[in-house]
């Protein structure tokens, strides 16, 4: 039984649909602030960078990770919070990039993570959507994500504006002409994303209990980040794995009927997606894939554009699916059980 209310008028619904024009605007206000900042990385670029994130902001740096490795040959690994926080360890972080990311700025053992890496030697960049918060007062360098007030617990607008100002960031610092203007692009293609129908996904997902949401390179991130929605949003077991790692171990939980949603921008990672597809088919899996085809999968639609923008094209049609399968699962997207808007992890 669905709750009785229309889809549109859930805050998580209203906030998604945001997102286009969050991005426009980030674009235009950051412009000066990112060319400057590129500037100061490329007269001193950093040896590694060192992501520190929480949630739906972790999956951001996913996809920082692989952006940055990719287009700057710059190693970046993630931080884990808690060899501060709780282990007080202070790795020797002399010429290295923090790029700290987050919505609200405020999550104790962020700080705290932040903290040291800059007492250890780290340049710190924080990429933070809440005005004036703690974080900011960490960093050296602070990218605002002006996605605005965003009420609603699970994150959306704020997800997608943080792989804007990633892309923002490595487009800035690697001097890509491509990617920039591939990326001034974005908001119009994110209006189009917003705009498509995954409705037919509703059946296979309105009673699973169990789902593996696949994507490979630039991509993973979006699976991971839409699986922690089903989560949240949906009560639905769903679990992020990479197309490269799904043969080693998780396949044998594959059985038939068992659905799994597949992720694809059009780049390098897109034939072995395809091939996992194919497989997952023959196995009798009931498999829905976005960005690519397979013969005998459900087939939803996604807006082409440059493959770095594609992520968050499916994420933005993927968020709009996720909110129509909470209520049609009868639960409430805006107020998932035993989570709140600011996780103060220690």
């Amino acid at each position: 039984m669905s709750l009785q209310m229309p889809e549109s008028a859930t805050r998580m619904h209203c906030e998604a649909a945001q997102a286009a024009q969050v991005v426009r605007d980030q674009l235009f206000s950051n412009a000066e602030r990112m060319e400057s900042l590129a500037e100061r990385l490329r007269a001193q670029p950093p040896r590694v960078v060192v992501t520190c994130a929480r949630g739906s902001s972790d999956h951001a740096a996913t996809f920082a990770k692989y952006l940055i490795e990719t287009r700057l040959a710059v190693p970046t690994s993630s931080a884990a919070p808690s060899v501060s926080s709780l282990y007080d360890a202070r790795p020797d972080l002399s010429g290295a990039l923090c790029l700290a990311i987050s919505q609200s700025g405020a999550s104790p053992d962020l700080l705290a993570s932040v903290r040291k890496a800059r007492e250890a030697g780290a340049r710190v960049v924080a990429l933070v959507n809440a005005a004036h918060s703690p974080l900011e007062a960490l960093a050296d360098d602070v990218v605002p994500l002006t996605a605005g007030a965003e009420t609603s617990v699970a994150a959306t607008k704020s997800f997608v504006a943080s792989l804007a100002a990633i892309t923002h960031l490595v487009a800035c610092w690697s001097a890509d002409r491509t990617l920039s203007e591939a990326l001034r692009k974005a908001p119009k293609h994110l209006e189009r994303a917003w705009s498509l129908d995954w409705s037919a996904a509703l059946e296979p997902l309105v009673e699973a209990r169990d789902l593996y949401v696949i994507g490979r390179g630039i991509g993973l991130a979006v699976a991971q980040e839409a699986a922690l929605k089903l989560k949240e949003t949906c009560g639905l077991h769903a679990e992020a794995v990479s197309a490269a790692e799904l043969r080693h171990g998780p396949m044998a939980l594959v059985k038939p009927g068992f659905p799994v949603l597949v992720f694809s921008q059009n780049d390098e990672a897109r034939s072995s997606i395809e091939m996992l597809a194919q497989e997952l088919t023959a196995r009798r899996a009931t498999v829905m894939i976005a960005g690519s085809r397979c013969p005998q999968a459900l087939q939803l639609p996604a807006e082409p554009a440059h493959p770095v923008i594609e992520p968050m094209l499916l994420i933005q049609t993927f968020y709009r699916l996720a909110n129509a399968l909470s209520l049609a699962r009868g639960l409430d997207p805006d107020h998932p059980p035993h989570l709140r808007k600011v996780t103060e992890t220690v």
